[in-house]
């Protein structure tokens, strides 16, 4: 059983590692709703014709 200081130390430990998934989490949340805002965008811009499509080609992947 490690002594009562180091059990503070993880737990400080363990809090900031927490706290800094808990923030990165946050982001990517963030931007997961941005991005489908954006999609969603150019969805209703395509369907609506204020974007021209009909040349578009997808690139070609390198195999």
């Amino acid at each position: 059983m490690p002594s009562l200081n180091e059990q503070i130390m993880i737990a400080n430990y363990l809090d900031d590692k927490t706290s800094m998934i808990d923030e990165t989490i946050d982001q990517i949340t963030v931007q997961i709703v941005e991005l489908k805002s954006y999609k969603s965008s150019l969805i209703t811009e395509a369907v609506t014709g204020k974007i021209d499509l009909r040349e578009w080609k997808p690139k070609e992947e390198n195999v």
